[in-house]
């Protein structure tokens, strides 16, 4: 297991311990679960991989020749 060292300016120190305290973690592991939310923020290989596979899915050209017009909208 790894071991990373960080520094904090006071405030976000207290806040970070302060909400790691109100999860009932410990700091490290409060940490480690923020880095792991920052880590998988990007889809799936899966779900990037089914991109453009669907060969009965209508042509952009087709949707965005739809001829409904926008919505009036109100004035400021």
């Amino acid at each position: 297991m790894g071991q990373v060292t960080i520094y904090l300016d006071d405030e976000t120190e207290q806040r970070m311990a302060d909400t790691a305290s109100i999860q009932n973690l410990s700091k490290s592991k409060w940490v480690a679960g923020v880095i792991r939310e920052k880590l998988q923020a990007d889809w799936p290989k899966s779900v990037r991989e089914a991109a453009g596979s669907w060969t009965d899915f209508p042509p952009l050209d087709s949707l965005r020749s739809g001829g409904v017009d926008d919505a009036a909208r109100e004035d400021l």
